[in-house]
């Protein structure tokens, strides 16, 4: 009789610095699947599901695709939300038991309500209901912030090695290798966790740049030792205000504790050692605009502290007043803002409005911003991305949208629903040529550079206020755990 193996997960990254919580209707409003719907929306995206399915169909095991849940990231997860996905997920399991193994997609920065750290709580309790002896394989992102109890609920643990993460299906792939491996004998999964006393800044985390490249350089000598088989690289996510927030480093090996041990170790003191490297230096909006018009267009203003892809509001003004104000540069700006989009479908297209965008969220991303604009297009903002892309997904809801412009050519995307800029589809779907303006506001920092770099010859991470701010050391944090670099430093 064949092996079966299940494959569900819960996703999300969730920023506790919001007051704003994440719902079940987030979830319903971005990858809510069951079943075999999980299979025909992942089968062939540049996603880790898509990656796991590829190896065991080609594989004597079967493998038996169950839920799948994965919001927007956002404010902290609702008890009862985070409690109906987990009851959803144990439920399939136990419907469809017994089994041999069983994937799990985590992102590993999910906090819910009461729950700090919710991903080592749901992935107990998947280890509890199929046991002790049931192989459990998870991928994970690189911006997750890793507990110990997530170890101890897996036998391993594999995150993406690109960030922009550009390699997701390969990592479900790889994780696959090894629960078929496992289960076949060929290898005895171990591993090994090690947390440093060090939080690597936002802006700092792009893989393939310097410093960040110094650690993965270090992770492929290690892999050269007999019996490793996998170095996570856990880059961390400074927005949730919990225990394990923070970087660190996973080894999963062969039976060959010992040497992840010492690889795990080794790696941890390297970035102590070297944490002064990883503080990012900085440019203020009013800096960075001016900085633009020395450069060659169109300029990727990257905006930090309203980072969609971090938890952030995506209505902030900081950036687009100052372009406002400066004056001289075409931009497009894509914002958050359901009631512009109201107020621009009652107006209608080809209508001449004054419009009030942005800065309704807190007082942290700006204030909001009034401008004399023409309504161009009025659509549902649906659209697909079939290339490698940060995140993995295909298919995206913005809801109803409005883009509008200024006098000057200027362009602004608004949108119902936040959606993160991890696509260029989401512009020329509707119409919209980045090759036309000077400047283009992203609000990322690293995710947005995969989607628009083959388009903005230069690009400027912007140190913007807000709750994904680069400097995280302005965040008022109650929970995490100190000395932590850099909140503190101390003498080695």
């Amino acid at each position: 009789m064949k092996k079966r193996i299940a494959l569900a997960g819960i996703y999300h990254e969730s920023n506790t610095f919001l007051p704003t919580k994440t719902t079940r209707e987030d979830f319903q409003n971005g990858h809510l699947f069951y079943d075999q719907a999980i299979r025909e929306e992942y089968q062939e995206a540049h996603h880790e599901i898509g990656g796991i399915l590829e190896v065991f169909d080609k594989s004597n095991v079967d493998i038996y695709p169950l839920f799948f849940a994965e919001a927007t990231p956002g404010g902290m997860i609702t008890k009862d939300t985070y409690l109906q996905l987990v009851s959803d997920l144990l439920s399939k399991l136990q419907e469809y038991g017994p089994w041999d193994g069983v994937m799990v997609c985590a992102h590993g920065a999910a906090v819910a309500e009461e729950y700090p750290d919710m991903d080592g709580d749901w992935l107990s309790q998947v280890r509890q209901q199929v046991g002790g002896q049931v192989p459990v394989v998870c991928t994970i992102d690189p911006h997750a912030n890793v507990s110990t109890r997530m170890i101890n609920a897996t036998d391993a643990m594999v995150a993406y090695s690109t960030n922009p993460h550009l390699d997701q299906r390969e990592t479900g792939r790889k994780a696959a290798r090894l629960m078929l491996d496992h289960l076949s004998g060929r290898v005895v999964l171990t591993q090994i966790l090690s947390k440093p006393r060090v939080s690597i800044s936002i802006e700092q985390q792009a893989t393939a740049e310097y410093p960040c490249s110094l650690l993965y350089a270090q992770a492929a000598e290690f892999l050269k030792l007999t019996g490793l088989l996998s170095i996570s690289i856990v880059l961390g996510f400074p927005y949730s205000d919990v225990a394990k927030m923070g970087s660190a480093f996973i080894v999963v090996a062969d039976d060959q504790r010992g040497e992840a041990d010492h690889a795990a170790k080794s790696m941890g003191i390297y970035l102590e050692e070297n944490r002064h490297l990883f503080v990012g230096e900085r440019i203020d909006a009013q800096a960075a605009v001016e900085k633009a018009m020395e450069m060659e267009s169109p300029v990727l203003l990257l905006d930090m502290g309203d980072n969609v892809g971090g938890g952030s509001p995506g209505d902030g003004t900081i950036l687009l007043q100052e372009l406002e104000n400066h004056g001289g540069q075409s931009y497009f700006i894509c914002l958050f803002d359901p009631m512009a989009v109201e107020v621009s479908d009652g107006a209608g297209e080809g209508a001449d409005i004054r419009l009030t965008v942005g800065g309704e969220t807190d007082e942290l991303h700006g204030s909001p911003c009034t401008l004399k604009v023409s309504v161009v297009k009025l659509a549902d903002g649906v659209f697909i991305e079939n290339e490698p892309r940060h995140g993995g997904q295909v298919n995206y809801n913005m809801g109803r949208i409005a883009i509008v412009e200024t006098a000057d050519g200027s362009t602004l995307m608004l949108t119902s629903r936040r959606i993160p800029p991890f696509s260029l589809s989401q512009l020329t779907t509707f119409g919209v040529d980045p090759q036309n303006y000077d400047v283009i506001v992203a609000k990322g920092v690293n995710a947005p550079v995969a989607a628009y770099a083959p388009v903005c010859p230069s690009l400027i991470r912007v140190n913007t206020p807000g709750v994904t701010c680069a400097d995280a050391t302005q965040l008022e944090f109650k929970n995490r755990r100190k000395p932590l670099f850099p909140f503190e430093d101390w003498s080695l």
